[in-house]
């Protein structure tokens, strides 16, 4: 694993940020934490790049305790952030300047390629771009070493929809070899791109697992019945989100499975005539396992 976490905990006074996490996330994948804000994954990002110390548990990153990681390991990591400083003195360019020297793999050409493609104006000064070119810049200057490890937290914050695009345009073509760890509320935008997911609750982490083992095991369901539809008095747990019009039952199932699922849904609701399951996008996932949480139910 690229990046481990151990019942790692952070504190700030009496309010524990992050509680206990346990994380993976897989060499090569694109590993997105989701979660409302408050959830920790910032805290959870800060942590595993050591801008804060652990209160306790344990990190590695790149096999390294997060708490040691030199700059041998800062030269294999991008970091892009929606807070992130930059100076706004210097041009662009300028920037570029300053940073090379730092990343024994920066590859000129490489450099030269995200700047044409980004549209970015090296003799402009960092202070004088707008908050969307200053993500672009914060990513045209974690790609050009070709990291192993980039990290994006919340990098879509603020951005207008072209400006997102231009930034995902830019990320996927530059993606390679490398592992992705993004943070974001823009779910649509990392939905073509994650292939792992983690959903933080209040500081906990709720489920990780693969977008293809959760896009599988959701379903909305939508059943018609033979009579009037209303909500079951005892549902299955698995059952989330149950919603009654007419004669029709729906819901979203978090245990999909077809195998056996008329049969369940007769003993349940009775009188069923048809059965229509249908993939869930990562959005709708999202707030249906957020709202769940929220109102004390089984997130998944």
């Amino acid at each position: 694993m690229i990046i481990q976490t151990d019942d790692l905990w952070k504190k700030y006074g009496r309010f524990n940020a992050v509680r206990g996490l346990s994380l993976a996330v897989p060499e090569g994948s694109a590993f997105a934490l989701i979660g409302a804000n408050g959830a920790g994954k910032t805290t959870t990002i800060k942590t595993l790049m050591n801008i804060v110390a652990p209160s306790r548990g344990t990190a590695t990153v790149l096999g390294v305790d997060s708490r040691r990681i030199s700059p041998r390991e800062l030269a294999q990591i991008g970091y892009v952030s929606e807070s992130q400083d930059m100076p706004g003195r210097m041009t662009v360019a300028g920037y570029l300047n300053y940073l090379r020297p730092f990343y024994p793999t920066w590859d000129r050409k490489l450099e030269a390629d995200i700047l044409g493609q980004m549209r970015l104006p090296p003799n402009r000064r960092i202070k004088d771009l707008s908050h969307g070119m200053r993500m672009k810049l914060g990513l045209a200057c974690a790609l050009p070493f070709r990291p192993k490890l980039l990290v994006l937290d919340e990098p879509f914050a603020g951005l207008d929809p072209l400006v997102r695009d231009e930034f995902m345009e830019g990320l996927l073509h530059q993606a390679g070899e490398m592992t992705i760890l993004i943070s974001s509320h823009e779910l649509t935008e990392i939905e073509g791109v994650a292939t792992h997911v983690a959903f933080l609750d209040r500081g906990r982490l709720l489920f990780q697992e693969s977008m293809s083992d959760l896009t599988d095991r959701l379903r909305d369901v939508r059943v018609t019945l033979d009579r009037e539809a209303s909500a079951p008095a005892e549902p299955p747990q698995e059952w989330l989100d149950i919603r009654t019009s007419g004669n029709v039952l729906s819901f979203v199932d978090t245990r999909y499975s077809e195998e056996g699922l008329a049969a369940r849904l007769n003993a349940v609701a009775g009188g069923v005539r048809t059965i229509d399951a249908q993939p869930i996008a990562l959005r709708s996932i999202f707030t249906t396992l957020a709202k769940a949480t929220r109102d004390g139910g089984a997130a998944a």
